[in-house]
This record gives C-alpha cells, structure tokens and sequence, in this order.
C-alpha cells in the first residue's frame, strides 16, 4: 500500500511520518451548565447526533464475547469496556473516551443496512473484486425511552447446506439520564405506595348499575343491516407519502485507518527529552489514537518504544488534529497509528 514520507528537523530530532489508509474497517463488534435543559431538534445536538433519545447524561458501552457450550451460547466472564461519554443539559457533549481493543480483523469494503430507529441491522463484507467475505447482523434491545441497552452480534455462517446466524458477542450500553419533568412523569406511576393504592380503592364508589349494562351490552356482538346502506363508488383515494427513512446512526467502531500522519491538519512535533539526548536513545515510537469526527485526537496509547521516548510522543500525538472522515456522506472516527522516528546526527 502506498506511503507518504515527511522528515522534519527540530532540534536535532529527526520524525519520519508516513500515512496508509486502509479501505476497510474492523467489524463492529453500537456524552450542566444551566439549570433546565434546552429544547432539542433532532440532530441539534451532540446527544441527538449520537442516536440518543431523552436527557441522556452519561453512556458506558462495554463488550463480551460469546462461547458456544453444549450447543448454546454463554457470556464470557469479563467484559470490556468499549466507550465512555457524558453530556450537560443542553445535549453537549463534554467527555468521550473510546477504549480500542487489540486483535486481528478482517478488512475489505462493509456495506451497512439500517433499521426504521436508524440503527445498524446488517453487515457485509466484501473484497475489492466484489467477493463475499463475511456478514453480521445485529439484534438491539430498547429501554422504556426508547434508546438500546444491548446489541447482539450474529455472524451468518452455513451449516448443513444452509445459512444460519451464530451469536458471536454482545454490546452493553448503561445509561444514566437526567431527571427532568419528562422523567419525573414517567418514574411516578412507580413512585406511588401500596398503601395509597389501597386507600383509593377503598374510597372508590361503588360500580353503577347502569355502568355494568353498558359493559356488558358493549361486549356483545353486533349485527348490522348493510342491505339499505348507500356505497359512494366515485370516492377519491389519498395518496400518503412515505416518510424518509431515519438518519444512520453513527458506527460503534472507529474505522481503521493504519498510518495516520500524511492525514494531519497539524502535527506537533515531540521535543527530545535531555536525558535521552545524552544518553543517545534513539529509536521508533508508535502511537496508538482514536479521532473523533471532527478531526480531533480523542485517546493515545503507546504501542511500542523506547521508555524515555515515549511520554513526549504520547503527549505530541493527543495534540495532533486531522481531516474528517466521513463514510457514505456521514463524519466517523478513525483508529490508527502516528509514529515517530527519534534520530541523532
């Protein structure tokens, strides 16, 4: 894959930088300043954008493999956290943190469907040629608001001549909500006392006679003389419109984008450590991020390096910004590497 090389000199410090962009993506394994919150359009918001729905204050994602045992599927014992975000009244966002997790996937082209909530339903990949590499599809279910607390990935295998969808993971997503008059209303009917329901039923009046006839008569079946009735032949019929389908949601995964440097907008360059310098340490230090989709570094993790080196790349690497990526017309993260080349003369 082609690769784009900058040196730059600072200080006796020389970074090689290099870009690839990988044309796929990881499969998918799904954020108070005042007193009363403000009044949301839909994707007014952070919070609208990020697919949710209601005074959402904070959302834990996290993860879990599943293991096939006597032919049924069990939850592995330890999740993984996946995501944190949290928003202010107004649907800010004000923290997000992703948490990426390591192993091998299979790249190529994914092709998305999406449910009538805008959800991700089902993925297909694909080579470049236009192969069939793999499919997933994804199960969600909703809390009382109406936003989705776990995801259930199924990967479509073929067994016995036939296609069937094994589970292969679940995403949990806890949210916390802020309690606004919407929520006060909702919780209230659970509020109310086992003693106070009993009182009113005690100081209910008595059914009224009448009542009960009209129940009863009301639950008889009707008979109806159609015999005389005029039908009017020439009524018009109204076309209805259907409505557009729902925004796609944003993708629970960053896509991978390997090399990031040739993307930056703006690339801070490390300064090398004293001790380092005289001790004459040199060498490649590889920085793991995420990017948000605005362009900006939402999370670093050092991948591999010499020790002394690596604390000025890390903090160099979260001032980094990039170019946003956007996917089928929608802005998405992008996961990859910045990688830093410390030389000497």
């Amino acid at each position: 894959m082609p690769t784009q090389v900058i040196r730059i000199a600072f200080a006796g410090l020389s970074l090689t930088m290099m870009f690839a962009i990988a044309s796929g993506q990881g499969n998918l394994t799904a954020k108070a300043n005042n007193l009363q919150p403000a009044a949301e359009a839909p994707g007014d918001t952070d919070r609208a954008r990020d697919g949710l729905v209601g005074p959402v204050r904070r959302v834990r994602t996290e993860v879990v493999k599943l293991s096939t045992v006597g032919g049924k599927s069990i939850e592995d014992t330890k999740r993984t956290l996946l995501e944190t975000a949290e928003y202010d009244l107004k649907g800010v966002k004000t923290q997000n943190q992703y948490f990426p997790i390591t192993g091998s996937t299979l790249t190529g082209r994914e092709v998305y469907r999406y449910d009538d909530k805008g959800n991700i339903s089902e993925m297909t990949l694909v080579n470049a040629d236009g192969s069939l590499v793999s499919k997933e599809v994804y199960k969600y279910d909703f809390d009382s608001i109406g936003n989705w607390v776990k995801m259930t990935t199924l990967l479509a295998v073929v067994e016995n001549g036939r296609i069937g969808l094994e589970p292969t993971e679940v995403t949990y997503r806890t949210i916390f909500y802020y309690l606004d008059a919407t929520m006060a209303k909702m919780l209230e009917p659970a509020s109310t006392s086992r003693a106070e329901t009993e009182s009113r039923k005690a100081t209910a009046p008595p059914p009224s006679p009448a009542l009960d006839k009209l129940k009863l008569s009301a639950a008889q079946p009707m008979s109806v003389d159609f015999s005389n009735a005029h039908i009017d032949v020439n009524r018009k019929s109204v076309a209805v419109e259907d409505a557009p389908p729902p925004a796609p949601r944003p993708l629970l995964r960053p896509l991978s984008g390997g090399v990031l440097n040739g993307k930056a907008l703006a690339l801070p360059m490390p300064n090398y450590p004293e001790v380092a310098r005289r001790l004459r340490i040199t060498g490649l230090v590889q920085v793991d991020v995420v990017v948000d989709e605005n362009g900006k570094v939402i999370s670093a993790k050092v991948l591999s390096g010499p020790g002394s080196l690596r604390d000025v790349a890390l903090q160099a690497a979260l001032r980094a910004r990039f170019s946003p990526t956007k996917l089928s017309g929608q802005s998405v993260k992008v996961s990859g590497q910045i990688n830093y080349n410390f030389t000497l003369p």
